[in-house]
This record gives structure tokens, C-alpha cells and sequence, in this order.
């Protein structure tokens, strides 16, 4: 089933994991929306500059950004209310999740290329 998917942290360099998994989304026919305000662009997909710009229902965001930043966006977050969030290695935080999860939002410690290249996104 295909979803839209907001990548948050999405980078312009080939060598990020946010930027393979820009690609590896788009691939696997989900609709994705990467979220950086200092790039046009990530693969080729156009960016939105910050979630409050985002409109549509989002289905998943996929998270590349500390928490530190991602507390800045917590609000936001919430009010965009996807149906899930994934923290990926490295950007776990106890405190973002509780509060998702208050939210009413799921929250699950992945990797999202892993998820998709195995089956379980």
C-alpha cells in the first residue's frame, strides 16, 4: 500500500541515509515529501521547507534529525498527526515519543531503509 511519507532531516548528499531514503520510497511507489528549508530539492523530489507548509494527510514521517531540532518541531508534528513516527538509529528520544504517543501517534525505533528492504515498512 502505497503512502505518503514526510522525511524530516531529508538531505541533498548522496551519502546520507536521509537522502537514500528519499530514494528508496520514492522506489517502493510511496509519495515523499522531504522536509528541508535550506535545499530545493533531495533526488530529485521537490522539498517543503518546514512541516507547517505541509497541507496533505502524511500517513509516516521518517525522522532524520536530532532531538534537539525535532523538539522545535514537536507541536507541529502533532498537528500534522500522522499515523506513525520513525525515530532512525541515532535520533531516539524517550521524551519526542512519549509525547507522540500522547498524541495519539505510534512510534516505532527503526531503521526505514531496513524496514522497507525487508518487508516491514
Amino acid at each position: 500500500m502505497s503512502e505518503t511519507v514526510l522525511v524530516l532531516g531529508a538531505s541533498p548528499k548522496p551519502e546520507r541515509y536521509s537522502f537514500k531514503a528519499v530514494q528508496l520510497l520514492s522506489e517502493y511507489g510511496h509519495k515523499v515529501l522531504p522536509v528541508n528549508p535550506y535545499h530545493a530539492e533531495v533526488s530529485g523530489v521537490n522539498c517543503v521547507a518546514a512541516i507547517a507548509a505541509v497541507s496533505e494527510k502524511v500517513d509516516t514521517v521518517t525522522v532524520y534529525v536530532r532531538a534537539e531540532l525535532l523538539k522545535n518541531d514537536l507541536d507541529q508534528l502533532i498537528r500534522l498527526a500522522p499515523r506513525r513516527v520513525i525515530f532512525n538509529p541515532g535520533t531516539e528520544s524517550d521524551e519526542m515519543a512519549e509525547h507522540l504517543e500522547q498524541a495519539g501517534i505510534a512510534v516505532e525505533e527503526a531503521c526505514t531503509l531496513v524496514l522497507l528492504r525487508t518487508g516491514q515498512y
